[in-house]
C-alpha cells in the first residue's frame, strides 16, 4: 500500500506536465496572406503559416522563387506572426478594408486571412499606398513577415528579362 500512494500521486502530477514550446498543435487559425502587384516590379507571392509552424509559400511574379516551397518554421514562428497580425485583425468572420488619411496609386496590395479551424475566414484588405499612422505600422509589419517567416530569400524582388510589370 505505502508503494501504491507515491506511484498514484507520480500518476496524477505527470497529468499535469506542459507540452514543449515547439510541439505541434492543430487548434488555432491558420494565418496567411498575399501580396498583389504595383505598377512595377514589386514581388507577388502568398504563404501560410499554420499553428504547428508549417510554411507554405507560393511566388507568383516577380520573386527570387517562382512556385510552390514548404518549410518548418516552429510554433514560435507562428505565434511571433500571429501576435504582429492581432492588433489588425477584423472581428471573426468580417472582411474589411483598411482606412486611407491620404491615398498614393500603383501600390501593392495584402490580403490578410485568419482562417479558423470551422473554415470561418477573418479577412483585412489592405493597399500599402493606403496612408495613416496606423497603415504605415502595418506595412512595416507585413514587411517584417517574409524574415520572421524565413521567406525572404524566397520573397526578395526580382526582375527577369522579359517579366512585363504588375
Amino acid at each position: 500500500m505505502k508503494m501504491f500512494i507515491p506511484l498514484a500521486v507520480l500518476a496524477l502530477l505527470s497529468g499535469c506536465a506542459s507540452l514543449p514550446q515547439d510541439t505541434p498543435t492543430t487548434a488555432g487559425e491558420t494565418l496567411s496572406y498575399s501580396v498583389g502587384p504595383c505598377f512595377g516590379f514589386c514581388p507577388v507571392y502568398s504563404v501560410t503559416v499554420s499553428p504547428d509552424g508549417h510554411v507554405t509559400y507560393m511566388g507568383e511574379r516577380h520573386t527570387a522563387v517562382l512556385g510552390p516551397q514548404e518549410r518548418e518554421a516552429g510554433t514560435g514562428t507562428y505565434r511571433a506572426v500571429a501576435s504582429v497580425l492581432a492588433g489588425y485583425r477584423p472581428e471573426t468572420g468580417a472582411t474589411e478594408h483598411t482606412t486611407c488619411e491620404s491615398q498614393a496609386s500603383d501600390m501593392q496590395n495584402y490580403r490578410i486571412v485568419w482562417k479558423a479551424v470551422d473554415g470561418t475566414e477573418t479577412v483585412l484588405m489592405h493597399d500599402r499606398g493606403c496612408r495613416s499612422a496606423r497603415n504605415d505600422e502595418l506595412n512595416k509589419a507585413m514587411e517584417s513577415l517574409p524574415g520572421k517567416l524565413g521567406i525572404d530569400d524566397w520573397a526578395k524582388q526580382t526582375t527577369r528579362p522579359g517579366a512585363g510589370r504588375g
